[in-house]
């Protein structure tokens, strides 16, 4: 019977908004890196296209460079250290058996 009054007034109770703080950003900076990544990524920085074409105008095909010279890999890095739990990118993973 208690059990019953509980559940009865657990779900006639109005939910309790929750607040949660803004969450934090923290920056991380390498001071090994020779370039930092791109900030936008590796999308264009400009259309591919300003507008319509307008009539008369014959689009010219270029053909796309090749992915090496497209997206060059980035520099090596003077030093590699040792990757932490959970990190994956400029660190060298474990060698141990």
């Amino acid at each position: 019977m208690k059990l019953m009054l509980l559940a009865a007034l657990a779900v006639a109770m109005p939910a309790m908004a929750q607040e949660t703080p803004a969450p934090q950003t923290t920056t991380t900076t390498t001071t090994d890196a020779t370039t930092p990544d791109p900030v936008g990524g590796y999308q264009p920085s400009q259309p591919a296209l300003s507008g319509p074409l307008t009539p008369g105008v014959t689009p010219t095909f270029v053909q796309a460079p090749p992915p090496d010279q497209a997206f060059p890999p980035p520099p090596p890095l003077a030093k590699y250290p040792i990757c932490k739990r959970g990190q994956f990118d400029k660190c060298m993973q474990r060698g141990g058996r």
